[in-house]
């Protein structure tokens, strides 16, 4: 099966994209293009998928870089093939021929370029990232590397969306002590549960941030063909859940 890639006119004409699970070498609760090592897939069929997705970004399988993601708001610049994934959720790169790569099952992938001055980033960013500064410190990375905000790019890939996002109060109270305008980004569900906007957050965030941002509008949760998600694996009860990847490169 070919493998799906969807892309956003405002990243162009630089090469990216966003890939959905199909074309892949995995199987069972894995199926299709689980690109996540993290997972208990097989590791062949990870591997395969990765090469698949570096031929597509037409690069060398180790020049398709991805870190030890955990949550937070940390970046670290690439400029070359890496020994050992440092911990971290946002990367930078000026460096031609080297793909950025970000793995969600739900929380956000985005992808960032300045294509005048020959800079990118990716950020893996849930609700804590995006709370805790994983977006504008990507942002403030790629100035760092010469980027300017005017002309940097961002945008959302696929990830879980308000209607099937939901949460406790406890959210709420965390978002809303970061700043009470926070609160238009939920709405009542059930009892004291609440829907969570995380890609309206996410925009906020990136807007305020001085750049242009969008959401590709694909919710991960809601299309099971086409996306992992994780909140989807708990609530069918299955063992593990397959990692979506959204890369860039110069």
């Amino acid at each position: 099966m070919t493998l799906e890639i969807l892309t956003a006119d405002s990243l162009a004409p630089l090469r990216h994209g966003f890939f959905t699970r199909k074309g892949g070498a995995s199987s069972g609760v894995f199926e299709g293009l689980n690109c996540g090592q993290g997972s208990s897939d097989q590791t062949e069929a990870v591997l395969t998928n990765r090469r698949r997705v570096a031929q597509a970004m037409q690069v060398e399988p180790d020049q398709l870089v991805s870190v030890h993601q955990c949550h937070s708001a940390d970046v670290v610049v690439v400029d070359g093939p890496l020994a050992e994934k440092p911990k971290a959720d946002g990367m930078v790169c000026a460096t031609e021929g080297i793909a950025l790569g970000i793995l969600t099952a739900d929380c956000q992938p985005v992808l960032f370029c300045d294509a005048q001055a020959g800079v990118i980033g990716a950020a893996h960013a849930g609700w804590g990232g995006a709370i805790g500064g994983v977006l504008e410190n990507t942002i403030d990375a790629m100035v760092e590397l010469g980027a300017t905000r005017e002309n940097i790019q961002a945008v959302i890939g696929p990830c879980i969306s308000q209607a099937a996002y939901e949460v406790g109060p406890e959210y709420f109270d965390r978002f809303y002590d970061e700043n009470p305008d926070n609160a238009r980004f939920f709405a009542n569900g059930n009892g004291d549960k609440m829907q969570f906007d995380l890609p309206g957050y996410g925009l906020h965030r990136l807007r305020s941030a001085g750049v242009h941002a969008e959401w590709i509008r694909h919710c991960s949760y809601s299309d099971p063909t086409r996306f992992y998600s994780y909140r989807r694996s708990v609530h069918q009860k299955e063992a593990d859940y397959g990692r979506l990847i959204s890369t860039i490169r110069l």
